[in-house]
């Protein structure tokens, strides 16, 4: 999984019928320190995440199966979560 903040929307009126009711978002992943880290991604979401919000990504296999367990869907990305909080702890020196 990884972490992201949506930078925008995607606008598709002609797709695939297994997901013709999924909302699809651009996310930027973002690095341990939160500041963007790598190229971003289109990522399907059926739980709301809105412009801005940070959010947990699941990618590959687990992302096919993420609405329907049953059968795989067509995408790469799925919104998996919205952090509401997070807490990174500074990292012990080496001396203590």
């Amino acid at each position: 999984m990884i972490l992201g903040k949506i930078v925008g929307d995607v606008w598709s009126t002609k797709k695939n019928d297994k997901i013709h009711a999924l909302r699809l978002l651009f996310v930027q992943p973002l690095g341990k320190d939160l500041t963007p880290c790598g190229e971003m991604l289109i990522a399907a979401d059926e739980i709301g995440a809105g412009m801005g919000e940070m959010v947990i990504v699941t990618q590959g296999a687990p992302a096919m199966q993420a609405f329907n367990k049953d059968s795989l869907i067509p995408v790469d990305a799925v919104v998996v979560g919205i952090v509401d909080n997070l807490e990174i702890p500074e990292k012990p020196d080496a001396d203590g």
